[in-house]
């Protein structure tokens, strides 16, 4: 099987690809970013450029695992819009001009936002909210729904979209990661929301077993049962900073604490926890790192500094 990754640099897509070719596929990678010494075949390309839509066409590959979108944490503004929008726009009419099979949009569990009113536990039909509070995210959000609608707009086209928890593991890459490299943890004083994590090896897992099984559908992407904010801080070593809500805004990004948007303080404060059932139905998908042994692998690769 020949598989095309749109973000390929990124530490977790590194690791799909490396998966993928010890598993016989030829894997090929695209990225705006350099992968120096990469052991595929790389282009370092914009993928809402022309030189991606060639590589399409000369590669033809059977399936696409679409990883290109950036948060507000890495790409400010207009460039994030267009990077996350019009690459995912860009990527899907790339797929069905050139007779792709299988696409895979890797998506965030952030989708539904977080909120007062949100449920406890959100299915794949819950609805994104809270998007006025947290303008940054719905850039992801208007990718993941033009994602989506691939599924009746291209019926020739097998579309999966998963929406992942946070990631946690040894390359420290994502937002739970990111929060968490500091010496101090900062909480929003009187809340303690609980997070759901996989470890990076469960979603490298959990998305070559994607391409194998090819559910149509979007599924959210779940391993071990979510912890307080606190626990995971406390078990990767570091010390929780209550900080009361008025002032927690003019202190991110300060006094070594982590630098996040405005809109970010509610995920700070109420959970975001997905029903993963689904998936694991489709794809016989199990999570082989308990909560713990994830926590773990990140506080051995990056441990307190002093």
């Amino acid at each position: 099987m020949r598989v095309l990754i749109p973000g390929a640099s990124g530490a977790i897509a590194r690791k799909v690809a490396l998966r993928l070719k010890d598993e016989g596929a030829d894997v090929v990678g695209i990225d705006r970013r350099p992968w120096l010494d990469a052991p595929i075949e790389f282009h370092e390309v914009d993928v809402r450029k022309r030189a991606a839509e060639d590589i399409f066409r000369k590669t033809r590959p059977q399936a696409v695992v679409h990883m290109a979108t950036v948060t507000s944490l890495a790409v400010p503004g207009e460039e994030r819009y267009q990077i996350n929008l019009g690459g995912t726009r860009a990527v899907f009419e790339y797929a069905r001009a050139y007779g792709v099979e299988h696409c895979v949009f890797v998506g965030r569990h952030t989708f539904y936002g977080a909120g007062p009113d949100s449920p406890l536990f959100h299915g794949e039909d819950d609805p994104p909210l809270e998007l006025n509070r947290f303008p940054e995210l719905a850039d992801l959000v208007a990718a993941d729904l033009f994602a989506a609608t691939a599924l009746w707009r291209f019926p020739e086209l097998a579309t999966t979209v998963l929406r992942l928890c946070y990631t946690l593991g040894p390359t420290g890459h994502g937002t739970l990661a990111s929060f968490l490299r500091g010496k101090r943890v900062p909480t929003v004083m009187g809340y303690d929301p609980l997070f759901q994590f996989l470890h990076e090896d469960d979603v490298v897992r959990a998305i070559v077993l994607t391409l194998s099984k090819r559910p149509r559908g979007v599924f959210n992407v779940a391993g071990p049962q979510p912890l307080p904010l606190s626990r995971v801080a406390h078990e990767a070593g570091r010390s929780v900073l209550p900080v009361p809500e008025f002032i927690m805004s003019g202190l991110l990004g300060r006094f070594g604490l982590p630098n996040l948007p405005a809109g970010a303080l509610n995920h700070l404060k109420y959970p975001v926890v997905v029903d993963a059932r689904h998936f694991r139905t489709a794809t016989g998908f199990e999570h082989a790192f308990d909560e713990m042994m994830t926590i773990k692998a990140f506080r051995d690769a990056f441990p307190v500094p002093w």
